[in-house]
């Protein structure tokens, strides 16, 4: 199984129970591109019904330039928790939002800069 988003093609290349791993066309000996899908099942107590869980991780190398070493790892982790019981729409929101949030001048800003008070 194959995950395609922005053009790049992920390919299946590790399974356990409740993750999946995947590698990207970049992926190399040395270099990383990599992506985690991973996943775990809600935990009810006698008064809530739990957290269904699920992350996805993004690891690539990237070549540095003016740092101590040539290369390094950036990685992104992207984990959502919604309620049992929750409605597809205000998850479709939720993530709708989220997309926006991590795509937007804001945000990019927040990650090449550290600055949090814009």
């Amino acid at each position: 199984m194959s995950i395609i988003f922005n053009t790049k093609t992920f390919t299946g290349d590790s399974f356990a129970v409740n993750s999946i791993g995947y590698v990207g066309a970049l992926k190399t000996a040395s270099v990383k591109d990599d992506l985690l899908l991973s996943r775990s099942q809600p935990k009810p107590t006698d008064t809530f019904s739990g957290l269904s869980r699920t992350e996805a991780k993004l690891t690539r190398t990237f070549t540095l330039t003016g740092a101590k070493t040539l290369a390094g790892e950036a990685k992104v982790r992207i984990l959502v928790d919604v309620p049992v019981g929750y409605a597809s729409g205000d998850v479709d929101t939720l993530l709708n939002d989220t997309g926006a949030l991590l795509s937007g001048a804001d945000f990019k800003n927040h990650v090449k800069s550290q600055k949090i008070n814009f």
